[in-house]
C-alpha cells in the first residue's frame, strides 16, 4: 500500500506548491483578464474562454487548481464586470469534476487508477479520452442551458492588470505550459511535478523570497489522504469489498457508476474510489466506469470531494452564497447526464 500512497502524496504536494506559486506570480489573474479582453465585451464569449482555462487548469493542474485557485479570479472578474456570478462558480466547481478524466495527474483517483491499468498492461488515456469529451461536451451543454440569459449580457473592458515581477510570471507560466506534456510522456508523474515545484522555489527564493513559507505544503491534505487510505484498507479487510461487490454487481458499467456516484455523495469520492477499486479492477472499462461514477458523479453534495469543500469556502469569501439546495438541484440536472452520457461514450 506504502508504494502506491508515496507517488500519490509527492504530486499532491508539488502540484499543489505550482499552484500556488504560479497564482501569486498572477499567472491566472492575467489569464482571466486576457480571456475578459479576447471576449471583447460580450459575456458568452467570456464564458467559453473560462470554460477553456478551466478545463486546461483541470487536466494539467488537477481539479483542485481549478475549484480553489481560479474560482476567486472569475468571482473577482465577474464582480468587477457587473455578471451574475453563479455562472463562473458553477463553471469552475462542475469542470473541476467532469473534466478530471482525461488524463492520470487531473484527479488524485486517477492517479490512484494507474495501479491497476498498468497490472492490465492497458494505456490509460486510450480508455478515458471518450468519456472524458463527453463529461466536458455534456457538462458545458447543461451549464448553457441553465444560465442562458446571464450569457447574453455585455460588459466594458477592463485593464489588464500590471505584473510585478516578469521573470516570476514567465517563469510560472513556462513551467504550467510544460507540465502538459510531460504528464502524458510516460514518466511517473511525480517526477516532472517535483521538478516543476523545485524550479519555482528556486526562482521564488531568488526574486520573492517571502512568499516561500511552509503554508505552501498542504498538510492537512495529505494527511488527510493517509487517513483515508488506512480507514477504508481496514474496512475492506472487514467485508466491505463483497458488499459493494454485491451492490454494483459485475455486469452493467452504468450501475457500477450510479453506485460510485452514491457512494462520493455520501461519503467523498476518495473513500468512493478506494473502497471500490477491487470490484471493477479487474477489466478497464469498469475502472473506468468507476472513475466516471467517482469523478463526474459527485456534484450533488458539497462534500462530494475535497475540491468542492475548498471552492464554497472560496465562494463565501468572495460572498457569493451557494446553499446546499442551489447545489442538489443544479447537480440534479447535470449528473444523471454527464454519467449515462460518460458510459455511453465509454462503450462506443
Amino acid at each position: 500500500m506504502a508504494d502506491r500512497i508515496a507517488p500519490v502524496l509527492v504530486f499532491l504536494v508539488a502540484v499543489t506548491v505550482i499552484a500556488e506559486l504560479a497564482d501569486r506570480a498572477k499567472v491566472f489573474d492575467v489569464a482571466a483578464r486576457e480571456a475578459a479582453h479576447l471576449a471583447r465585451g460580450r459575456v458568452w464569449r467570456l464564458w467559453l474562454l473560462v470554460v477553456v482555462l478551466a478545463t486546461g487548469l483541470t487536466i494539467v493542474l488537477s481539479l483542485d487548481t481549478c475549484a480553489v485557485l481560479l474560482t476567486p479570479v472569475v468571482l473577482s472578474m465577474a464582480r468587477q464586470l457587473n455578471i451574475p456570478p453563479k455562472l463562473f462558480a458553477f463553471t469552475t466547481v462542475w469542470l473541476a469534476g467532469t473534466a478530471s478524466l482525461l488524463l492520470p495527474v487531473s484527479n488524485l483517483t486517477n492517479l490512484l487508477a494507474l495501479h491497476p491499468f498498468r497490472q492490465l498492461n492497458v494505456n490509460y488515456l486510450s480508455v478515458s479520452w471518450r468519456p472524458a469529451i463527453a463529461a466536458i461536451v455534456i457538462t458545458v451543454g447543461v451549464l448553457a442551458l441553465l444560465f442562458h440569459r446571464d450569457l447574453t449580457r455585455t460588459y466594458e473592458v477592463p485593464p489588464t492588470p500590471p505584473v510585478d515581477d516578469k521573470v516570476l510570471f514567465w517563469g510560472s507560466t513556462a513551467v504550467c505550459v510544460l507540465l502538459g506534456p510531460a504528464f502524458v510522456s510516460g514518466v511517473q508523474v511525480a517526477w516532472p511535478a517535483s521538478a516543476g515545484a523545485i524550479i519555482l522555489v528556486i526562482l521564488f527564493a531568488v526574486r520573492r523570497r517571502g512568499e516561500l513559507r511552509w503554508s505552501l505544503i498542504p498538510y492537512k491534505l495529505v494527511l488527510g489522504v493517509v487517513v483515508l487510505f488506512t480507514v477504508v484498507n481496514f474496512l475492506s479487510n472487514h467485508g466491505l469489498e463483497d458488499v459493494l461487490r454485491q451492490v454494483a454487481g459485475t455486469t452493467s458499467e452504468l450501475r457500477l457508476s450510479a453506485t460510485a456516484a452514491l457512494g462520493a455523495n455520501l461519503f467523498d469520492n476518495l473513500p468512493a474510489y478506494l473502497a471500490m477499486e477491487p470490484v471493477a479492477s479487474s477489466d478497464p472499462h469498469r475502472m473506468m466506469a468507476l472513475l466516471i461514477g467517482v469523478n463526474c458523479g459527485c456534484l450533488l453534495t458539497l462534500w462530494g470531494s475535497l475540491a468542492t469543500l475548498l471552492w464554497r469556502s472560496r465562494c463565501r469569501a468572495a460572498g457569493v452564497r451557494i446553499s446546499w439546495w442551489s447545489f442538489l438541484w443544479r447537480g440534479l440536472i447535470l449528473t444523471p447526464l454527464v454519467v449515462a452520457g460518460c458510459v455511453l461514450a465509454l462503450n462506443s
